[in-house]
């Protein structure tokens, strides 16, 4: 069986405790990607990882690790939910992933306080032969720290896939003008 597992990014702490704002496994597209995944018959889930506005790493991973990923498992991470992916991948060599697709991903080039540690790692240039493909998907109009996070990504790691889309900024709700991101279905049916 097909499965996916869709990490989201890193809200502010005021967003993440707003009660008018969704959890952040439904903000933005995550709610739409994991219902146009599971009408393909691919078993999707959404994980709400551990106080995301100042994310741990190993808090993440004990709640990524609840989930099997094994060949046929795609990984899909948004802004530091990607950081994450890269990480993990670098620090597990032996885990094997389908695709991998990294939207507009973040590993905190600037050494932001309240996430120094989460990227405390060594990229590893060879992560793309553990998956099937790896993809980043970046919009041409995004944060500086995240065009440098994607330059260092596609500088580093060897076979990696690029995209981009004009004018989608961080590919958040406002940025897709909703919940709808038809081009990374369409990678990730392919």
């Amino acid at each position: 069986m097909k499965k996916a597992i869709i990490l989201h990014g890193k809200p502010s702490r005021d967003e993440y405790y707003d009660p008018a704002m969704p959890s952040q496994s439904n903000a933005n597209w995550l709610a739409w990607l994991q219902k146009q995944l599971t009408i393909n018959n691919v078993l999707a889930q959404t994980p709400e990882m551990p106080k995301p506005y100042r994310p741990i790493y190993e808090d993440w991973k004990e709640t990524f690790e609840q989930f099997a990923v094994d060949s046929s498992t795609a990984l899909i991470g948004h802004s530091c939910g990607g950081g994450f992916l890269v990480r993990y991948l670098s620090e597990n060599p032996h885990v094997k992933a389908g695709t991998v697709v990294l939207v507009a991903p973040w590993i905190n080039p600037e050494n932001q306080l309240d996430a120094v540690d989460f990227f405390d790692f060594s990229l590893q240039s060879d992560i793309v032969k553990q998956t099937e493909r790896l993809l980043i998907i970046a919009s041409d109009n995004d944060f500086a720290s995240i065009t440098k996070s994607v330059d260092i990504l596609r500088d580093k790691i060897t076979g990696i896939d690029y995209r981009e889309i004009s004018g989608k900024k961080h590919f958040c709700y406002e940025d897709l003008g909703g919940e709808i991101f038809p081009e990374l279905l369409e990678e990730l049916l392919k």
